[in-house]
């Protein structure tokens, strides 16, 4: 039921933008279940708005282990890994 809570109130956070406590929201979920994939790839949507990209892919790659099929995972992935080489290429300056 608190899982249920928390999980709602981070997606509350989504849709207004505020991604910063969605964050919050989800990785407390993942404290009272860390099986729900849900959890991790909204998680990883908010990680790719505040550009860390990184922790994005790491969830993703969380997500793929436990459920190997999961298209939201495979997609923020994707996006997770164009940031990457996005930020790779403004910092040598090509």
């Amino acid at each position: 039921e608190e899982f249920k809570t928390l999980k709602n109130e981070g997606n509350d956070f989504v849709k207004n933008g505020k991604y910063e406590e969605a964050v919050k929201k989800y990785s407390e979920c993942m404290k009272l279940n860390d099986k729900e994939c849900t959890i991790y790839t909204n998680r990883a949507l908010c990680y790719l708005k505040l550009y860390k990209y990184e922790e994005a892919k790491q969830d993703c790659d969380h997500v793929l282990q436990i459920e190997d099929s999961n298209i939201k995972a495979f997609y923020r992935r994707a996006l997770a890994y164009k940031g990457l080489q996005v930020r790779k290429k403004n910092m040598t300056g090509i």
